[in-house]
């Protein structure tokens, strides 16, 4: 009888963690304050992960999702497009000098952070040049603007829409 109770328990932590394990990212055991402690190294270790996941006042795996702490942020996708923000800020008046002319250092770091290969850079640089008119529509642009019609231009370029692999547009 024991036996069947302590099977019964393994079984379900298993089953009770393993929705929110794997869609995290972190291992089994997903995001939260088991992903600090265990990591996301996929072995045994990921059982007690989830369990404490599971343990403290509340649920302390719940909170940490509810206030991306423990690992639960933002997905990627949004994280890399805040960096590319900031990045496009800080650089604006030269992205933009780098944007008319078809090339340049920064260029090639926005292209990067688009997740384009070093090949593509050139036709990243072409685009922004070609199109640059529709990317930068007058001097009151606003960086998120610059890089949402950068997105579209670059997911509508046969080669870039393949090739950049970070694109949200």
């Amino acid at each position: 009888m024991k036996k069947y109770l302590l099977g019964s328990a393994v079984l379900f932590t298993l089953v009770a963690f393993s929705s929110t394990a794997i869609a995290a990212g972190y291992g089994d055991s997903g995001c939260g304050p088991g992903s600090l402690v265990i990591g996301t190294k996929r072995d045994g270790g990921q059982l007690l992960a989830a369990t404490t996941n599971g343990i403290g006042y509340g649920s302390s795996h719940s909170t940490a999702i509810t206030f991306g702490t423990s690992n639960c942020g933002a997905d990627k996708l949004t994280r890399k497009q805040r960096e590319r923000e900031t990045f496009a800020s800080i650089n604006y008046n030269s992205l933009v000098k780098e944007m008319a002319a078809g090339k340049g250092e920064n260029l090639d770091n926005l292209a990067s952070m688009y997740g384009c290969s070093p090949d593509s850079y050139g036709d990243f640089g072409s685009v922004a040049q070609e199109k640059f008119g529709m990317i930068v529509k007058d001097q009151n642009t606003s960086t998120k603007d610059m890089l949402g019609s950068l997105e579209k231009q670059i997911s509508g370029h046969a080669v870039l829409s393949r090739t950049c692999t970070e694109v949200i547009g």
